[in-house]
């Protein structure tokens, strides 16, 4: 098996080769949007690789968050899609990458009439880190021995609590195009972590990646060849949806999927997916007497809460899972059902989450409620009556 250390020197070695000339085994074709492509340069365009566009998922004036931005292209394309007011950041470990996004990023600005995009030095797997920072301290401070190099570790570390390189709940999109099968089996758990710290309560990650239908044996993890090149390191398409479960991410749901795969590999087939994740269902739970009621079309769902809801019936919420089911991804399939005298949060007494029960409609309209009303003139659907 190749040593962590080791499978990193190789994606850069690869990596950076594939800056200075294109390498075609890199990626798998995808299909961008021509007029976002307009005003980036043909050098960033041919040396950039991925598997997906998840810049096709973000909406105006969001910061974003590219995780192995390469030379730049993704970047370049969000920062047309989230605007003057919005903010792009492209983070890559290779230098060679870094600077061909680097010196293309005026250009890019000055034909979009902006600048908003911004290139920093780091490793997917620990955002804090500012690598660049990292190597200026150690001009200063060398390692040359035992002490010097525990007392680089602790710089480091000294680093990440005093100047992160991507601070804590600061980002609203964080995106990835195929690079996330490239960081070792050990550190994937940390990478997904460091994701959902970034982000903003209530932002999400949009993430394409290569996955495998089966688990993929230690002899091809042993292969520099198919780890650089985005196949060994894969996750199957299962071990990746609940990485982000383990995360603390809900509302995961797979945006798009390539039904062809893009290589097999002796027997094991690897394909692009695109998965979209969000942050915000941590917090303390309050009893408003809401309710919501799934639609279908399933008889029943699980939520990431363990809450089981059959299709048609009334379901007791707190007031925290009634607002996450009000947003996406999640709205179109349910009822919501206000009570009619509002309770503040702050008289609300705590609900427990753990359990699933029906709400009676008296618990919502109140238990007194006793109103006897004349026949609503407006149509029911909306319509002109007869």
């Amino acid at each position: 098996m190749i040593e962590a250390h080791g499978k990193e020197a190789i994606v850069r070695q690869r990596y950076a080769a594939g800056a200075r000339e294109r390498a075609d085994k890199l990626c798998c074709p995808v299909d961008y949007q021509s007029n976002y492509l307009e005003v980036i340069p043909r050098e960033v365009i041919e040396r950039d690789y991925g598997c997906g566009d998840p810049s096709r998922y973000l909406r105006p004036g969001e910061t974003v968050l590219d995780l192995g931005s390469g030379t730049g292209k993704i970047c370049f394309i969000a920062a047309q899609i989230v605007g003057s007011k919005g903010k792009v950041i492209g983070m890559d470990m290779t230098d060679e990458m870094l600077e061909v996004a680097r010196r293309n990023a005026p250009i890019v600005a000055r034909r979009i009439g902006y600048a908003n995009v911004q290139f920093r030095k780091g490793r997917i797997q620990d955002l804090a880190l500012d690598l660049e920072l990292l190597d200026r301290q150690l001009q200063t401070n060398p390692i040359t021995d035992a002490a010097s190099f525990l007392a680089a570790d602790e710089l480091a570390e000294e680093l990440r609590c005093k100047h992160p390189l991507i601070a804590s709940e600061s980002i609203d999109v964080v995106v990835s195009n195929c690079v996330l099968n490239l960081v070792e089996a050990k550190s994937k758990r940390q990478l997904f972590t460091e994701i959902f710290r970034v982000l903003k309560k209530g932002g999400r990650a949009v993430i394409s990646d290569i996955v495998s239908d089966e688990e993929v044996p230690e002899e091809m993890q042993s292969d520099p060849e198919l780890w650089s090149g985005c196949i060994s390191g894969a996750l199957t398409e299962e071990e990746f949806v609940r990485a982000f479960e383990d995360a603390g991410f809900y509302g995961i749901r797979i945006l798009k999927r390539d039904v062809n795969p893009w290589r097999t590999v002796q027997g094991i087939e690897f394909r692009s997916v695109t998965v979209e994740a969000f942050k915000g269902k941590q917090g303390e739970c309050f009893e408003c007497n809401q309710a919501v009621i799934y639609r279908g079309p399933f008889k029943e769902v699980l939520d990431d809460d363990n809450h089981r809801m059959e299709r048609g019936k009334r379901y007791a919420v707190c007031d925290k899972t009634y607002n996450l089911y009000c947003k996406a991804p999640y709205q179109e399939f349910f009822e919501f059902v206000d009570p009619i005298v509002d309770l503040q949060l702050s008289e609300a007494k705590p609900f427990d989450c753990s359990r699933t029960s029906l709400r009676h409609p008296k618990e919502t309209k109140g238990q007194d409620y006793n109103a006897t009303t004349e026949a609503n003139n407006k149509c029911c659907d909306g319509g002109n009556c007869c």
